[in-house]
């Protein structure tokens, strides 16, 4: 499996298409989506792990309902810049959606260095949520966050 650049979905998907953001960890995956035109990201819940076929197959129902056309999955880069195991780790449930899973949908890998911090600081500080709320709803937060981060620079693309 090769790395897909960002910058290459909007001439890989029909217009009708949109993304899918996956947070995956060791518990759950955070999931979402973007609208049709690439330009905002919004959580749609979690996959909470289990048997990896059990988890795909969810997903796979996922895709086919919101009509996605590509996957972009955070990689847990270390802060040096270097991959360590987790992105291994990352990578490898990449490959296995599109194999074992059978999800034929291009993948793209973007950097979530700090996404869960972030979102744990505005979720506590602008938000104002209590520990159990925070818990409920920062892996699909942390999956917009880096959805986001990719559908913008996707805009900045399209507008040079």
């Amino acid at each position: 499996m090769q790395d897909l650049n960002i910058h290459d979905f909007p001439d890989l998907l029909d217009r009708n298409q949109r993304l899918i953001g996956l947070d995956p960890g060791t518990k759950t995956i955070g999931m979402a989506v973007s609208d049709r035109n690439f330009t905002v990201a919004s959580p749609i819940g979690t996959i909470k792990r289990t048997k990896f076929k059990k988890d795909a197959e969810e997903l796979k129902a996922i895709c086919l309902d919101k009509n996605i056309g590509g996957i972009v999955m955070g990689l847990p880069v270390n802060m040096d810049g270097t991959e360590g195991p987790r992105c291994q780790s990352v990578r490898t449930l990449a490959e296995n959606i599109q194999t074992i899973a059978g999800l034929d949908l291009p993948i793209a890998f973007w950097d979530e260095r700090m996404s869960t911090s972030a979102v744990e600081r505005f979720l506590i500080g602008e938000a104002d949520m209590t520990r159990k709320r925070r818990a409920e709803v920062v892996d699909k937060a942390a999956a917009a966050y880096i959805l986001q981060g990719a559908l913008d620079a996707i805009q900045r693309q399209l507008n040079l």
